[in-house]
């Protein structure tokens, strides 16, 4: 199978010989001067000539007509020859070519798609509910008309395949805090990454992709709330920690102060025992209570 779509010939975009389809409507208008011309004379003087004339131009009016066909802005048209390619008309307006070719018309628009959510595993392996939005469009129409069957349909699987793969490769969170990759944290890192991957992926369409980024992030719902209880505890821990970082420096300043100033000798016990009253202070969640102690602290 490998070696099968290893040898695939690859299509080229190339550029049609076509005609201006005003030019050939300068010619459709005189045959049917011709036409009317030879119904008048013919009916006036009863010559055959005029008749067979009058005959040969229909069919000569219909030929024409059948090969003019509309280029809008930003689209082109694939020309085939009896299933040949045979290049792509990207001039605008009105355009002719032979009847008996076959044309195909591609829009080389920017594309917009927004994914359904999909569940996906991340790199840890806990479920995870993730969506894109990707604006792409076609290169190379040849590519994507002959290369694969459907390009529509193709860039539609790849945007799912493409966004599995590179949720896969990350954690949806830091949980070691070692400033890794995450799919939450490192949103412009994963957002070029899944371009790199679907440019990759719809290159045999001849598609690329402008822009790709996570519209939609979270935790699958069996594990949502676990996830969540978890967090919570997180963000306790890390408020607790800072609140006795910070106590313990005011303590130290604290003590320095009185020491340098003079205020008070403390020995080990009371520095001790100072110590302890002001962390329970200042890292306690309530209000201090104070008591009143009416003797030392060696009574």
């Amino acid at each position: 199978m490998a070696d099968e779509v290893s040898t695939m010939t690859r299509s080229r975009e190339s550029a049609a010989q076509t005609k201006s389809g005003y030019s050939v409507l300068l010619v459709l208008l005189a045959i049917i001067v011709l036409g009317i011309g030879s119904l008048i004379v013919g009916v006036q003087t009863q010559r055959p000539i005029f008749a067979v004339i009058l005959i040969l131009s229909l069919p000569t009016f219909i030929f024409t007509l059948l090969g003019f066909y509309m280029i809008q802005p930003n689209q082109r048209a694939v020309i085939t020859l009896f299933g040949e390619y045979r290049g792509t008309d990207a001039k605008e307006g009105l355009r002719w070519r032979w009847p008996w070719m076959g044309r195909k018309k591609v829009s080389v628009r920017a594309h917009n798609i927004h994914s359904e959510r999909v569940k996906i595993n991340d790199l840890r392996g806990n479920p995870v509910d993730i969506a894109c939005n990707v604006v792409w469009r076609v290169r190379d129409t040849a590519q994507a008309v002959f290369d694969v069957d459907d390009y529509r349909e193709f860039v539609n699987i790849q945007i799912e395949a493409g966004l599995r793969t590179v949720g896969a490769r990350h954690p949806y969170d830091d949980m070691s805090e070692d400033d890794q990759t995450t799919l939450r944290g490192s949103a412009d890192v994963i957002n070029s990454e899944l371009q790199a991957e679907l440019n990759e992926r719809l290159a045999v369409a001849g598609i690329v992709v402008d822009e790709a980024g996570l519209t939609h992030l979270a935790y699958a719902q069996e594990i949502a709330g676990a996830m969540l209880r978890r967090q919570q505890a997180e963000a306790i821990i890390s408020a607790r920690t800072k609140i006795v970082m910070g106590a313990v420096s005011m303590v130290e300043d604290a003590l320095n102060k009185l020491s340098s100033d003079g205020v008070i000798e403390l020995d080990d016990e009371r520095r001790a025992a100072m110590v302890s009253n002001l962390m329970v202070v200042l890292c306690g969640d309530r209000e201090a209570q104070p008591v009143v102690n009416a003797g030392t602290l060696y009574q």
